[in-house]
């Protein structure tokens, strides 16, 4: 419990991190557009939202690598929100849909390594 515990902080703090440098922001929460103006990257975090919900992580996260532009901030802001949701996933959630807050901590890893940051 207790490493999971440091694990999910750790998690959280490295999503902080990034905002802070890549966003300027002190939380990240993907923000939609009024439905009539939707963008392609808010039908892709609505896509990444559902496939969650129903267990689908690692689908999921292939999808937002395949679709991820990093020249893209609201792209950013879309790949830090979809890892503090899956963050926020208790463990067993996560375990029943084959996914550990270890692929969650590699995830951001790479997430930041395409914004051109090393952690």
């Amino acid at each position: 419990m207790f490493q999971q515990d440091y694990v999910m902080r750790m998690i959280r703090d490295i999503i902080r991190f990034l905002a802070k440098v890549l966003l300027k922001k002190d939380t990240v929460y993907y923000e939609f557009v009024e439905k009539e103006n939707y963008t392609q990257t808010d039908y892709l975090h609505k896509e990444l939202i559902t496939l969650i919900q129903k267990g689908k992580i690692n689908e999921a996260e292939n999808l937002l690598f395949k679709k991820l532009d990093p020249s893209n901030k609201k792209h950013i802001e879309l790949a830090l929100d979809f890892y503090q949701r899956l963050n926020s996933l208790d463990d067993k959630f996560l375990e029943d849909n084959d996914f550990s807050r270890e692929e969650i901590e590699d995830g951001v890893k790479e997430i930041a390594k395409k914004f051109g940051i090393s952690i």
